[in-house]
């Protein structure tokens, strides 16, 4: 049986080991009473040096012997703090190796569901099934298509002419609107005579001619 079976209490060769969540159990237990092991140590330190000083001028024997209790006690606080740190560190890889052995559980037990979900599958069945879906899809889609048709009961017309006629509505009511703005349509002027007017020297001749015409009528009636 090896020292280290002995600490941990294993058995023989039919026993079995502890299980990783005791044995972190027990490392956690083990750090616990090393650091109030350790605050013990802290304190005899400090007792230990406030005799040294007390007794330095006083009794110099005692505060040798005080001294060597120091060394003595800082000596297995040195220890100690190599143990919890030896100790941490298994604690640390146990904690981890268990959290690994769950995960890889887990991961076992999510395989076998999968396995379990796809043992009744078969994989022709499902390319059938997904080209029946497929198909379905498609023929849903030519149904929508022709409800969604227009239906005019044989009637068709040209768009081309349609539009034609929808811009010349559209350009009427252009005119229209332009009108409008342009106020009421003003009265017809009249149309230009044809004949030329008689020039101004031909109208001073004929008030030459009635000119005389006065005088002559003048003379006669003295």
């Amino acid at each position: 049986m090896s020292l280290i079976s002995k600490l941990f209490g294993g058995g023989g060769k039919g026993g079995k080991g502890p299980s990783p969540q005791e044995a972190i159990q027990k490392l956690r237990e083990t750090e616990e009473m090393l650091t109030k092991k350790q605050e013990f140590l802290e304190k005899k330190i400090e007792q230990e040096l406030q005799i040294a000083k007390k007794n330095g001028t006083k009794n110099k024997r005692a505060a040798l012997q005080a001294l060597k209790r120091k060394k003595r006690y800082e000596k297995q606080l040195a220890q100690i703090d190599g143990t919890l740190s030896t100790i941490e560190f298994q604690r640390e890889a146990l904690e981890n190796a268990n959290t690994n052995t769950e995960v890889l559980k887990n991961m076992g037990f999510a395989a076998k569901a999968m396995k379990s979900a796809h043992e009744n599958m078969d994989i022709d069945k499902v390319d059938d099934l997904m080209q029946d879906i497929t198909e379905q899809q498609e023929l849903a889609q030519e149904i929508s298509d022709a409800i969604s048709k227009p239906v005019g009961f044989g009637e068709e017309f040209d768009e081309d002419e349609l539009l034609a006629e929808l811009d010349e509505l559209e350009q009427e009511e252009l005119d229209k609107n332009l009108l409008e703005i342009g106020g009421p349509e003003t009265t017809p002027l009249p149309n230009v005579p044809s004949t030329s007017l008689p020039s101004r020297p031909a109208k001073k001749e004929e008030d030459e001619d009635d000119i005389e015409d006065l005088q002559r009528w003048a003379m006669e009636a003295m």
